[in-house]
C-alpha cells in the first residue's frame, strides 16, 4: 500500500473523468479489501499440532506461514507374505481363467491398498507355499527386515497345512490364537522379537475383517491419528438373521431407502465371497451376547457407501433374474446418482416384502396353475390392500440345466425320478420351486422320490454352479445362467417374469427412470445377447391392480 493509503476500490466502482481525476460510485471505508498484518498468521501461532494428518487446504496455511519444509512421521512399513501352495500370482496367468487346483492370490492386493489408505506402506513378499521349513525362513527373515509389522496371509487357522501359529510360536510368542469375531475368528497375533506380527485369515472377507479390526488400529497408533470412523445409521432389517452367541458378527447388507425408513437386506454370509462386500451398502454388527436379529427390528449399520446414493437406491426385493445386473449396470449408465439393489428371496418373499413396506418393486413370475397365467391372482390374494402396477420385464426360457453333451441324457422333468440323478432344487417360495412342484404333481412323481430335492439354491447362477462343479446332474433355471457357464439346457417353458411396483412409488423420480431404461432399445440388445429371453413386451404395464 503507498504511504499514506488505508482502502482499496475496485477499478469496477470508479470512472475516468476526462480532466485526469477519477469518480468513486461506492462508497469507502478504512481498511476496505486490505489484509492486515497478522490477519491469517503471526509469529508464534500453532499452525498444526503434532500426530495430526496434513490436508491440501493446510498445505495452503503452512506456506503461507513461511513454513516449506515439515518434518513428518514415517509411513509404517507392513509387509505381506502370502502363504498357500494352491496359490498364483495374476501376473503368472496368460488367461483370466487359473489352472486346475490353483487360485488367484488376491488378499495382498486387497490388503495392499487397505495398508495405503490407512498411512502405511506396503511392503510385498512372494508368495510362500505350505512347507514350514519355507514358511518359518520368510517371517525370519521379515521380523529381522525393514517392516514395522509383519502380515502372514492365510495359514492361521487349524489345518494340517496351517504352519503360521507353529512359526511365530518358534520364533517369538503367540499373543493370541482366534478371536471372537466372525468372519475373522481365525486371526493369530503375536509378536517376534519386538515386531508384531499377525496372521491374517486365508478367506478373502475374514482376511478384510481382520485387518480392519487389528493392523488398522495399529498403523494408526504408530501414525499418533485416530482410526476413521464409518457413518452409523439405524435401518430395519428385512428378514431375520441368526448368529451364534459367544461371536460378534459382522452381516454385510443392501440398503435403501422405502418411504421413511432405510431397509436393509442381508447378503450371503460365506467368509471368502468378496463380492457380498463390493455389493454392501452397509455393516450391522451384531453382539456375542445377542442371538441374533428378528425381521422388522431397528439396528445400526456402519456405512460403507454415501448416504445420499443410499436415499437414490432403486430397492427391488423377490426372484433372481441375469437381466437384473444388467438393469442396474444401465441404470448408473443413464444416470450416475440411481442405482438399483436387488436381494433374492423368491417371488412369495418378494411379494411379501412389497406389502411390509420394505421394498419399492418385487420380481415375481408366480404361475397360476389353474389358469396358466403369472402373478395377477397371486398379487390379489397377497397384496389385496396395495395399489400396484405389474410391469413386464422379460419373458424368458426355463428348462434343465445339465452338463455339456448331457451325459446322462435327461430330456425332461420325468427323468429327475431317476435313481442315477442328483437334483439341485430352488428355495421354497420362488416361482421357479413353484413351477417344479406343478410339473411333478402333473406326472404323480412325489418330491420325496427326487435324490437333491431339498438341497436349494437362491439363484439361478448357483443351480448353474452346482450343475458345472458336478455337486448335481442337472437343476430347474434359467437359459442365460446354463450359457453364461457354457452348460446344455433342456427347455421345459418360457414363462413370464415382471416387477410388481408400488402404486405409490411409480411416480417418482428414481423408479421412473429404471422405467426409461427397461424401455430402451440398449437395454433390450444387451438383454437378448444373455439368450433365452424375450424382450417383445419388456416394459409395458401390463396390469394395475
Amino acid at each position: 500500500m503507498p504511504e499514506g493509503t488505508d482502502a482499496v476500490i475496485m477499478i469496477e466502482h470508479v470512472v475516468d473523468m476526462d480532466d485526469g481525476t477519477v469518480r468513486i460510485e461506492a462508497a469507502a471505508y478504512p481498511w476496505q479489501y486490505v489484509r492486515k498484518v497478522g490477519e491469517d498468521i503471526v509469529a508464534t501461532e500453532l499452525i498444526l499440532p503434532q500426530n495430526h494428518m496434513i490436508s491440501p487446504y493446510e498445505i495452503g496455511a503452512l506456506l503461507n506461514g513461511g513454513l516449506f519444509n515439515v518434518k513428518v512421521k514415517r509411513k509404517p512399513r507392513v509387509l505381506i507374505i502370502p502363504t498357500g501352495s494352491e496359490l498364483i500370482s495374476h501376473q503368472d496367468l496368460t488367461s483370466g481363467t487359473p489352472p486346475p487346483g490353483k487360485v488367484v492370490e488376491s488378499n495382498s492386493a486387497i490388503l495392499s491398498a487397505l495398508i495405503r489408505a490407512c498411512g502405511g506402506e506396503y511392503l510385498s513378499h512372494p508368495i510362500v507355499p505350505d512347507i514350514f521349513e519355507e514358511i518359518l525362513n520368510a517371517v525370519r527373515a521379515a521380523a529381522a527386515g525393514d517392516a514395522d509389522i509383519v502380515i502372514v496371509s492365510a495359514g492361521s487357522s487349524a489345518g494340517s497345512e496351517d504352519y503360521t501359529a507353529d512359526v511365530v510360536a518358534e520364533l517369538g510368542e503367540v499373543l493370541v490364537h482366534g478371536v471372537t469375531i466372525m468372519p475373522g475368528k481365525p486371526t493369530l497375533l503375536g509378536i517376534i522379537g519386538n515386531k508384531p506380527v499377525i496372521g491374517n485369515p486365508g478367506y478373502t472377507v475374514s482376511a478384510i475383517m481382520s485387518f480392519e479390526r487389528f493392523v488398522q488400529p495399529l498403523i494408526c497408533r504408530m501414525l499418533g491419528i485416530r482410526e476413521p470412523l464409518r457413518p452409523k445409521l439405524k435401518v430395519r432389517t428385512t428378514r431375520k438373521i441368526a448368529s451364534k452367541l459367544g461371536v460378534e458378527e459382522f452381516v454385510r447388507v443392501r440398503l435403501g431407502r422405502v418411504k421413511d425408513t432405510v431397509v436393509a437386506s442381508s447378503l450371503p454370509r460365506g467368509a471368502g465371497s468378496v463380492t457380498t462386500l463390493t455389493e454392501a451398502d452397509g455393516i450391522i454388527r451384531i453382539p456375542n451376547h445377542v442371538e441374533g436379529i428378528k425381521l422388522g427390528d431397528l439396528v445400526e449399520a456402519d456405512l460403507l457407501k454415501d448416504l445420499a446414493e443410499i436415499e437414490n437406491t432403486v430397492v427391488v426385493v423377490g426372484s433372481h433374474d441375469n437381466t437384473l445386473d444388467v438393469l442396474a449396470n444401465q441404470m448408473r449408465v443413464r444416470d450416475f446418482r440411481f442405482s438399483l439393489s436387488s436381494s433374492n428371496v423368491g417371488s412369495l418373499g418378494g411379494l411379501i416384502a412389497l406389502r411390509n413396506g420394505y421394498c419399492h418393486a418385487a420380481g415375481s413370475h408366480l404361475l397360476d396353475t389353474d389358469t396358466g397365467t403369472y402373478n395377477v391372482s397371486y398379487i390379489k390374494r397377497y397384496l389385496p390392500d396395495l395399489r400396484v402396477k405389474l410391469v413386464n420385464l422379460v419373458f424368458r426360457q426355463q428348462g434343465l440345466i445339465v452338463p455339456r453333451g448331457n451325459p446322462k441324457g435327461i430330456s425332461g422333468i420325468e427323468d429327475l425320478a431317476k435313481n442315477n440323478i442328483t437334483f439341485v432344487n430352488r428355495q421354497a417360495g420362488s416361482g421357479t420351486r413353484i413351477l417344479l412342484d406343478y410339473r411333478l404333481a402333473q406326472l404323480n412323481i412325489k418330491p420325496e422320490s427326487i435324490r437333491g430335492y431339498d438341497q436349494d439354491e437362491f439363484t439361478h447362477m448357483s443351480v448353474a454352479v452346482s450343475v458345472l462343479s458336478g455337486a448335481a446332474d442337472t437343476g430347474l433355471g434359467i437359459y442365460a445362467a446354463a450359457k453364461a457357464l457354457k452348460l446344455d439346457f433342456v427347455p421345459i417353458v418360457t414363462e413370464e417374469y415382471d416387477f410388481v411396483i408400488s402404486e405409490e412409488f411409480f411416480e417418482d423420480e428414481k423408479i421412473q427412470l429404471m422405467l426409461d431404461v427397461i424401455r430402451s432399445d440398449s437395454f433390450k440388445e444387451l438383454v437378448n445377447r444373455l439368450g433365452g429371453y424375450d424382450t417383445s413386451k419388456t416394459g409395458t404395464v401390463i396390469a394395475s391392480l
